[in-house]
């Protein structure tokens, strides 16, 4: 962390942000550069030493000298969005498998949420670091369920999936399966839920033929979002 100490002997004490040290090479040098940008830049003595704070957290979790991009400085200070469309979502991917972490995918349409879901994802979750879901658009909703769905539009299913701990991105995809989706993010572990066979499940190649895993996740019994509707239609 860094304590700031001022000309009239007030102080700014900020913790540390980060947990696991990899390498603290170049730490110094990354704070001292950071605070002279953003003094250079108009900012506040306060908010400079925030910026070079949450930028020294960042580098010392790289392994040997390195540098802090300006996406990571504003991924960590401004607000965290789990929305991305595919091609950003695609580089941030490749950030967290750079750093050896497990990237899970899976997808729906996840209409309306239900105890079933949040079984669901959690064990999804558990088998890797990250997790990804693929969200079907209203379009690709209404092929897969009929005219009458979805009940909530894309953008009101995402906000809540959003709201999920278990949940850390969400990209929606128009095609009537995520396959072409799942191909270009080359997810570790492929997740399905039902009684399907692995190679059953689209996107099932591209995983498995880049080293990765596809597992195959029981549902809750007893919940569907097509049981809901059928009882609110009586």
């Amino acid at each position: 962390g860094m304590t700031l100490i001022k000309k009239d002997k007030s102080f700014l004490h900020l913790p540390t942000h980060t947990q696991d040290v990899f390498d603290v090479t170049g730490a110094g040098d990354t704070v001292v550069a950071t605070l002279a940008t953003a003094l250079a830049s108009g900012e506040s003595l306060d908010k400079s030493t925030k910026l070079a704070n949450i930028a020294a957290g960042i580098v010392v979790a790289k392994v040997g000298t390195a540098v802090v991009e300006l996406d990571e400085l504003l991924e960590s200070v401004e607000p965290k969005t789990k929305i991305f469309n595919q091609n950003d979502l695609k580089k941030i991917l490749q950030k967290h498998q750079e750093k050896g972490e497990k990237i899970i995918f899976t997808n729906g349409c996840f209409d309306l949420l239900h105890p079933g879901h949040i079984h669901y994802l959690a064990q999804a979750k558990s088998l890797g670091d990250k997790l990804i879901i693929g969200v079907n658009s209203d379009d690709s909703v209404k092929i897969l369920k009929g005219n009458s769905r979805p009940i909530n539009n894309l953008e009101a299913r995402m906000q809540v999936l959003a709201g999920l701990e278990s949940v850390d991105y969400l990209v929606d995809f128009s095609s009537e399966t995520p396959k072409d989706l799942i191909c270009f993010l080359a997810p570790n572990v492929l997740v399905k839920g039902g009684d399907y066979k692995a190679e059953e499940v689209a996107g099932y190649d591209c995983v498995v033929n880049n080293g990765g895993a596809v597992k195959i996740v029981d549902f809750v019994a007893g919940f569907s979002s097509s049981q809901i509707i059928d009882k609110l239609k009586i």
